[in-house]
């Protein structure tokens, strides 16, 4: 079973009741003050309100609040040139399936280069294309709006909740321990060594490593009988 749970790629670590509603409420309050400022006090309504993609965008904001895809500049700008990638690709490639293609393809190009990959991103492309004709009639004003608006929304929304949660900080660099670590702690040097061995994106910050490095030390110490 365990191997099964492995292949399929089904997450073995446990995670309390206590994380699973708080990222819940982190949710549903994202989404409601999202929806009410943009049609309460923007006055508007649709797709040319809130896109689709901040659904996503919530999952790793409140679920993952530490993960890297997760972070302010992948959210920010992981949507914002995907959204002008798309617009681009909609108004000069012919034919919908083709440009939906081109869409995602140089999007997620984009996010590697510019080191802010977010997976929701890749949805703000496609919407970009195949969002219908209230999407494109905005050209490259749905850049700004929805999509930065609604990504800064967000990002202010996932700051301001996990401020009342001791063991959740968004951004993660908030969560940097105020003593420096053990001796016995990898190096910033080290940890960016063995990242760049894997040659593929790991969705880690160096915190967690470390932390997870402590752990397991600090589990190897009294494991280890007394001499």
């Amino acid at each position: 079973m365990s191997y099964l749970k492995s292949l399929l790629g089904i997450e073995l670590s446990a995670v309390s009741w206590r994380e699973k509603i708080v990222s819940m409420l982190g949710g549903l309050i994202s989404i409601i003050v999202l929806t009410f400022i943009t049609e309460r006090v923007l006055s508007l309504s649709g797709a040319t309100a809130v896109i689709a993609s901040m659904g996503a965008s919530a999952v790793l904001l409140f679920a993952v609040p530490h993960g890297q895809l997760s972070q302010p500049w992948p959210v920010l700008a992981g949507h914002v040139f995907s959204a002008l990638i798309g617009v681009i690709c909609a108004r000069f490639i012919r034919g919908p399936e083709l440009a939906a293609a081109f869409a995602v393809c140089l999007s997620i190009g984009m996010m590697h280069h510019m080191k802010c990959i977010h997976p929701p991103g890749g949805a703000t492309a496609l919407t970009a294309v195949l969002g219908g004709n209230a999407i494109h009639d905005m050209g490259f004003r749905f850049v700004l709006f929805p999509v930065l608006v609604n990504c800064l929304i967000m990002v202010g929304v996932a700051v301001l909740f996990n401020i009342f949660f001791g063991w959740r900080r968004y951004p993660a660099y908030l969560s940097h321990p105020a003593t420096p670590p053990p001796p016995e702690t990898p190096s910033h040097e080290e940890i960016i060594t063995a990242l760049k061995s894997i040659d593929s994106f790991v969705d880690v910050n160096e915190d967690d490593l470390i932390r997870i490095s402590r752990l397991l030390a600090n589990r190897q110490e009294k494991s280890d009988p007394s001499p």
